[in-house]
Order: C-alpha cells, then structure tokens, then sequence
C-alpha cells in the first residue's frame, strides 16, 4: 500500500514528466470507475502536483490567453486531490499505451497526444475535484515536521492513545503519511515492542525537537547472508517522533527508482528494509488485522489469539498440499496405496476360498438348499405325497 514517501514519488514524477507539457481537452474518466467526474474542460491548461501526509494534489492551471473572452471563461484553475488506495500511481504515456486500470486520464495538446493517467488496479483510490487537504488529517510527518510533532504531544490525552503503539502509528489524525512498512521500521530500530500502550511511549516526549541538530552515528557490518557486502548501519539518535519524520525522508532521497512503474526495481528498497518482511522476523495480526512484523517480545497489549483466522488457513494449506518428492513418497506410497492393495487381495482369496468349498460340496447337498427353499411355495407341497402314493402303488403291484 502507497505511504506518505511513495505519494511524494508520485508528486515528482508528475512534475518532472509534464513540465513542459500543455494539456487540453476534458478530464476524461474510466467507463467502470465509480469516482465522481471532474468537471474541468480548457483549451490549454498545466499540472502541477504536490503531496501532504497521504494526499496528493494536481492543480489545473489554464493558461494565459490573448483572447479575453476565452480568459473569462477558463481562468480558474482546479484542485483535484487524489488518495491512492492499496494500488494507485501516475502514468504519463503515449495514446496507444494507456494502462489496462487507467482511470483518470488529461490528454496533452500534441501530436501524437500523450496521457498522464491516475491508474489503480483494485480501485480503493479515490479523487475529489475542487478538493482540498481533508482537514481531519493531522500535519505531514515529512513537510510539516514541527506542526506534526506539536500536535502529538498536545493531544496525549486523547483516547485513541490508548491503543497499542503500532495501531496508534496508522491513525492519520495524528500520523499522516504512515503506513504499515513504516511503523515496522520505526518500531524496530528503536527497539520498542509493538503491542506496548502508546502513551506510555510518548510520554515526556517535548514539542521541540532537542535532537535536531545531532547527526546520527554509523556503523559498517558484514551481512550474514553475503559475506562480502558490508551494510551500513545507523545508531539512532532521535525518539520516536523523529523517527517518523526522518525514516520516510530516507525513502524519498532513494530517488524514487521504487517508484517508476515502468523499471518496477525495487531492489534498493528491499535492501534499505531491516524489518519488515525480513527473513527471521515476526509478524503478527493487530486488532484491526493489519500484519506487523516486529522483533521479539510483542507486548502487554498483544491479541490473545496470536493466529487470524486467515493465517489458520493458510497454515493448512500448506500443510495438506506438499510439493516436496519426499513428502509425497511418505504420503502417497507407505501408508495409503498398500492398504488398499492388501484390502483387494483379501476380496480375491475369499472368492477362491468360497469357490473350491462349492466344488467340494456333493450334487445331493448342493439341491437340498433349493429344495428348502421351495418348501415355501403354495405347489410344492403338494407333489411329495403323488410321488410317495406312486411308490406304494407300485410296491403293491409287485
């Protein structure tokens, strides 16, 4: 999910894509798109964007014209403020290379005509035209740094900071920009557990940043997995306020090569990560079923049930479906397939058993179970006395 570094990416890669660049036209929006319509048509228009927190805005600028008619008509410019969702990003292509999810698409005054589109794959972005900053965000954690710090400290009071920590982090009134990866990395390099109470974390934190001007230490180890790559590593220095200022900023001077949907390298973000989604890490479900992933002790404030449903699930996938030849061998082959062999073989030798003890049985024994067996019948009875009679008849004529 898009955080407030990847939203900064995006407001620089629209600035450097469209400088330049003249738009004209209609806004024009996606047939399935179920975002409301931006009402905003101009012969000759720029965009510029900018970000806050977890926002980004684009402003349509018209342009100058000679004609005061045409001034008169198309001189307002429009703020349209777009949140990304779980997949959204700018595009600028061709015409003929829009994106499948293209979704909000402002079409340069070119031939060929190029596109910057607002593309989002499972459609959880969302843009609101003549928008402004949702005012129950709090400050940006990068851009509006002492204002995000005031607005913590003045606000322990609050309910929500009876949370755990990790939960707290996410909630935007206070923590805009912050987003699940985030929370992880901060958390784990100061070594706090996830599931502690908020308040008592940043408690006796100041409004005023005493650590701003101290320049953090560095230290060079061998990672375990490549013995011959030396990482570098950062003793912070700072809380864990300025932490969510300076963690993020660390993102954004990568120089966005995660962010270009094109290259789509992101190697040098998964090399910058330490926790999250970190071989030999933990990871566990908050209270709202977002995935943590921390280092050691959890915390007091930890769910009881460590396992989600959907985790349970998945366990047992893996476990019913093995892939391995061994594990197929010790499935398919010892345990199952002989027992039905020998259950088989069992119906076979009873048959012949059943078969040699008929062929020993005399003729004489093999009728009397018919003959027993007609007894029930109505007729039957009838003719052992006639032949009886007959044999007497017979002796007395002799």
């Amino acid at each position: 999910m898009p955080e407030g570094p990847e939203l900064h990416l995006g407001s620089l890669y629209v600035n450097k894509m469209c400088a330049g660049v003249v738009f004209t036209g209609p806004v024009r929006k996606s047939e399935v798109s179920k975002s409301p319509d931006v009402p905003f048509t101009c012969e000759a228009y720029r965009i510029t964007a900018s970000s806050r927190g977890k926002e980004v805005k684009l402003t349509l600028t018209p342009m100058k014209s000679d004609d005061l008619k045409q001034r008169s008509k198309a001189d307002q410019a429009m703020d349209v403020v777009f949140r990304f969702g779980m997949s959204g990003y700018f595009r600028f292509t061709s015409e003929d290379e829009l994106p499948k999810h293209s979704h909000l698409r402002f079409y340069s005054k070119e031939t060929p005509c190029r596109v910057l589109s607002f593309v989002d794959t499972r459609r959880f972005g969302s843009w609101q035209a003549n928008g402004t900053w949702q005012p129950d965000r709090g400050p940006c954690i990068m851009f509006e740094y002492e204002s995000f710090r005031k607005n913590v400290v003045t606000h322990l009071s609050d309910r929500a900071f009876d949370r755990p920590i990790c939960e707290v982090l996410l909630n935007q009134k206070y923590f805009n920009g912050i987003g699940n990866y985030l929370r992880a990395e901060i958390l784990f390099r100061l070594n706090i557990p996830p599931f502690v109470p908020a308040r008592s974390v940043l408690e006796g934190l100041e409004s005023e940043d005493l650590c701003e001007n101290e320049k953090p230490l560095k230290t060079e180890i061998k990672d375990e997995k490549a013995s011959d790559r030396v990482k570098t590593v950062k003793e912070e220095t700072g809380d864990l306020l300025r932490l969510c200022h300076t963690v993020p900023l660390e993102v954004v001077n990568q120089g966005g090569k995660g962010y270009d949907p094109k290259k789509e390298d992101y190697s040098e973000f998964k090399a910058w990560l330490q926790c999250y989604y970190v071989d030999g890490m933990k990871s566990l479900r908050d209270h709202n079923g977002r995935t943590m992933w921390f280092n050691g002790d959890p915390g007091p404030m930890a769910p009881k049930d460590l396992k989600s449903p959907k985790a349970k699930k998945r366990a047992k996938k893996t476990e019913d479906h093995d892939y391995t030849d061994k594990k197929k061998g010790a499935k398919g082959g010892s345990k199952s397939t002989p027992k039905k062999k020998v259950v088989k073989q069992e119906t076979k030798t009873a048959k012949k058993e059943i078969e040699k003890s008929e062929e020993m049985v005399s003729p004489q024994t093999k009728k009397r179970p018919a003959a027993r067996g007609r007894k029930t019948s109505s007729a039957e009875p009838a003719a052992g006395p006639e032949k009886r009679s007959g044999r007497v008849t017979r002796q007395s004529s002799k």
